[in-house]
């Protein structure tokens, strides 16, 4: 639900690809240079690859899409917790590597050509291409993206210094050449999450206020640039003619598209509408029921509107109700455990999703880092250590969500979930749950999008026969913004992505460093020393067994803490068009890569006959 501006989540263990074995030189060697770093072993392209194996390199460029997006923007500067930035803005900016969307864990160069790591493994030198420039034709320089490192780290977002905090320095040692040194050999992940920085041009922003909404069109390297817009309403980012990037391997067969216009709407239900009505070219759908009952519209009966699931490989992380135990009401862990067996998922994939979902069961979801039974072998061992710290039940029953028959009849939870509330020291009098001291559970879901209403509100019947009193509130997208980067929430609605190799945004996520930081990713508050020390075993694993393990323990410590009420996920990306499209044939990793699609002359022209014969 939440826009997160964020780099590319990567993780583990660094490799370099050119040679036959992926780890990096082993101490005395001479240092490694390579066009491409993977974490999970050898990069699968060559060095002279042509393109992405998932992009057609001779597709057509040229015409428009027309886009939606939910809510505002007041702003193009997406680093700063102040304001609310553009949709796609990012898009104007070049990073130093770029993720091939087939691959795991595994980027090639972008803007720098050579990546160098030293056999010591306590840094990472980038060698900028000589042809790399910004679109105002001013050459992208190592001081560039020296000064971008320092700024973000500096006035960007929390979450940049913490992902920035194992980095003891930055060198420029010649006109193209960067050298970030790290304060210890152990976060192998840091050159990959350096690589997914966007480099600003420093001359740009000579005499602006970093730190403020940003309202003029920005300088960037990338193959667009913001063209006509008008704030609040819409944007339209222009492709750059000649673009110095156009003929590289990691960029042949993307960005198709002359213009990408957005048009911001304040309501799910009438960006639909204005799909429906031909107004949108192009739209990812969330929400089940429209799914399943909103796309049998006459386009659609025609042909001229395509409807498809698109499956997908990728982990799929968390969501659910967010509790905010910064909030005294939610601090006990008998407390969390109870609202989420009052939560009737079965009923609710029967009744409001066309039993569309699978239910979550682990903060990894969908991927081999996703705990499961009970601990064993390195797991068991990790996790004995912090035995005082765990419920009994962790090493002796497997984690289990409630299942109900659908009727939405959940007493026998409801049963459990009072036992513990009044074990917590809850009692219910007059059909109300109060404390000792008389006072009422009481508490407020906070939404951004009234389609999350019909979840909502059938979960808040369920807590009052509880005798909880919970109320829904759905605020406008800037609003929730600003409440949620002041955290002054009690439940919403929480997404956690995740990818194959958890690193640094864990700490983000979890750590007590990042609870106490405004505009950071802690959106649960969790504070606890044994979720810290597992954070830190990931990020300091020397392989992929032991990260696997430290991962699934992580998994199984945020499960019994109970932070989240977890909700479902889906294995396939939605999405509706009007056919006009061409893209490749050769299905993707992730999906969805609409930035591999283009414009098919002659079906935009059968469309656009149609429309004009009308109904």
């Amino acid at each position: 639900m939440r826009m997160r501006w964020r780099f590319v989540l990567v993780a583990w263990l660094l490799a370099g690809a050119g040679t036959v074995h992926a780890q990096a030189p082993a101490p005395g060697e001479a240092p490694l240079r390579t066009y491409g770093l993977s974490l999970l072993g050898t990069p699968s392209l060559p060095a002279n690859f042509k393109a992405f194996p998932y992009v057609n390199p001779d597709a057509p460029k040229g015409g428009e899409v027309a886009l939606s997006a939910i809510g505002t923007f007041d702003s193009f500067n997406p680093f700063i917790v102040r304001g609310t930035p553009a949709a796609d803005v990012l898009q104007v900016w070049d990073t130093l590597l770029k993720p091939n969307a087939d691959e795991a864990e595994t980027e090639y160069g972008l803007l720098a050509g050579v990546i160098e790591l030293p056999a010591d493994r306590m840094g990472v030198a980038f060698e900028l291409r000589p042809e790399a420039k910004f679109n105002d034709g001013t050459p992208v320089t190592a001081d560039d993206v020296a000064w971008t490192f320092n700024t973000l780290r500096d006035k960007g977002r929390p979450f940049y210094r913490q992902y920035y905090a194992d980095i003891a320095s930055v060198a420029v040692e010649g006109p193209r050449r960067v050298v970030f040194r790290f304060k210890s050999s152990t976060n192998r992940e840091l050159p990959l999450i350096i690589g997914q920085m966007p480099v600003l041009p420093k001359h740009w922003w000579e005499g602006r206020e970093f730190d403020h909404p940003l309202t003029d069109p920005p300088l960037g390297s990338g193959a667009y640039r913001v063209g006509r817009f008008e704030f609040g309403r819409t944007l339209t980012l222009e492709r750059v003619p000649n673009v110095w990037s156009k003929d590289l391997p990691v960029m042949r067969g993307l960005d198709n598209f002359d213009t990408r216009r957005t048009e911001y709407f304040r309501d799910g239900t009438v960006a639909l509408e204005a799909f429906k009505a031909g107004q949108i070219d192009f739209r990812q759908e969330n929400v089940a029921k429209d799914w399943a009952t909103a796309y049998d519209f006459p386009a659609v009966q025609k042909g001229l509107v395509k409807k498809e699931l698109l499956t997908h490989r990728l982990p799929t992380g968390m969501q659910g109700f967010g509790m905010n135990t910064r909030r005294a009401i939610f601090n006990d862990v008998r407390v969390r455990h109870a609202l989420a067996l009052a939560f009737d998922f079965e009923w609710a994939n029967a009744n409001l999703f066309y039993g569309n979902y699978t239910r979550t069961s682990s903060y990894f979801s969908n991927s081999e880092l996703a705990s499961s039974g009970i601990p064993e072998g390195a797991e068991l061992a990790l996790l004995d250590k912090y035995r005082s710290q765990l419920p009994a039940d962790v090493f002796t029953k497997p984690f289990q969500l409630p299942v109900t028959d659908g009727s939405g009849n959940n007493r026998e939870q409801l049963r459990a979930a009072l036992a513990l509330l009044e074990a917590a020291g809850w009692k219910v009098r007059d059909r109300k749950l109060v404390d000792a001291n008389g006072n009422p559970f009481s508490f407020e879901i906070l939404l951004d999008q009234p389609a999350f209403e019909r979840v909502a509100l059938p979960y808040v019947q369920w807590l009052s026969r509880l005798g909880i009193e919970a109320r829904v509130r759905t605020v406008d997208p800037a609003q929730f913004q600003r409440l949620i980067d002041s955290y002054d929430y009690d439940m919403i609605v929480v997404t956690l992505p995740q990818s194959e190799s958890p690193g640094n945004e864990q700490s983000g996520f979890w750590t007590c460093d990042s609870a106490k930081q405004e505009g950071g990713d802690n959106l649960m508050g969790v504070c606890r020393p044994i979720i810290d020390d597992l954070v830190h075993q990931i990020l300091a694993s020397p392989n992929r067994a032991e990260q696997v393990t430290a991962t699934r323990a992580l998994d199984r410590a945020l499960l019994a803490g109970w932070y989240v009420v977890p909700q479902w996920h889906l294995q396939s990306v939605r999405v509706a068009y009007w056919d006009i499209f061409g893209r490749p044939d050769r299905p993707v990793r992730t999906g969805l890569a609409f930035d591999s699609w283009w414009i098919d002359p002659a079906k935009s022209a059968a469309v656009a006959t149609a429309r004009r014969a009308g109904p």
